[in-house]
């Protein structure tokens, strides 16, 4: 039934959206493309599983928890490995290939500590009940994962495009060196921005893991795929892009899936992802950025 999976589509989107804000952030910021945030959401689903299980955390404080812990990763991250090649002037792609490696090295700890097989949240640890709208079953999990994206990405919006803090971080995407000659602290903003996004991302990972109510190491490779594909369609550095392209995205796998079949779900977005990037290149809220300084 139609108005089932565009509800189907809608959870997932909000997720992929999730995930890409902060993919996205970090790169219209430190004009970075940090690879290992596909890490980083798998790290968020098993800190919050951990939280959960071996400390008996309710789901609400489990979800902070991944939040602290992936921001946390994310701003270590940042000081160890981005900020000394920053300090160098290192190429672009340079940080590409340092994040592809912190991305193995999580991930194969995680496989060390957990086990390659896939983990669930223990049984009553997710919300229960459902609500029927006429013929369409909405789970109150369901609620409360787009519930939980929409609030995050509407205060993230919000902070970035009415506050002092993002009328700084935006004068950085620009030019960094023209936001310091203003007084502007960059550093300081380059490792909020780390951890904000990487919080972001963390979050995203225990939804898609309380939606599927799977975890596994691997999980964050295709996530990360998917981010990629979000941030150039929504135009790479554009917060409103991340959100269109997520929801795109999600509505393309999951309509596909449906209706064509269930093999199909990520060739047919990808696909019409191709299309649209003919149309427009620079994506949908893409332009032509240069660094004068």
């Amino acid at each position: 039934m139609l108005e089932q999976q565009l509800l189907n589509a809608l959870t997932l989107g909000s997720v992929y959206a999730l995930f890409a804000l902060g993919f996205t952030l970090v790169f219209g910021v430190l004009a970075v493309i940090n690879l290992s945030h596909g890490a980083l959401f798998m790290v968020g689903s098993y800190a919050a599983l951990a939280m959960v299980t071996k400390l008996q955390a309710p789901l609400w404080l489990a979800l902070l928890g991944a939040m602290l812990v992936c921001g946390t990763l994310g701003l270590l991250i940042d000081v160890l490995v981005l900020k000394p090649l920053r300090l160098r002037n290192a190429p672009h792609l340079i940080p590409m290939i340092a994040t592809i490696g912190v991305s193995i090295m999580l991930t194969t700890t995680a496989q060390g500590l957990f086990g390659a097989e896939a983990m669930r949240f223990p049984e009553g640890t997710l919300p229960a009940g459902e609500f029927i709208i006429g013929d369409v079953h909405v789970r109150a999990l369901e609620i409360a994962i787009v519930a939980i994206a929409f609030v995050l990405m509407a205060v993230m919006f919000t902070i970035l495009k009415r506050t002092q803090l993002g009328r700084a971080l935006r004068a950085i995407s620009e030019s960094p060196k023209a936001a310091w000659l203003l007084g502007i602290p960059v550093e300081k903003l380059f490792h909020a921005t780390s951890f904000v996004a990487a919080a972001l991302g963390g979050v995203a990972g225990v939804l898609i893991a309380l939606d599927f109510n799977a975890i596994t190491p691997g999980m964050g490779q295709p996530m990360l795929h998917k981010g990629i594909a979000v941030i150039i369609l929504g135009g790479m550095g554009d917060i409103r892009g991340a959100l269109i392209g997520g929801l795109f995205l999600g509505f393309a796998e999951v309509i596909s899936k449906a209706y064509l079949s269930s093999q199909m779900g990520d060739a047919v977005a990808f696909g019409l992802l191709f299309l649209i990037l003919l149309v427009r290149p620079a994506g949908l809220f893409g332009r032509r950025l240069e660094r004068k300084a």
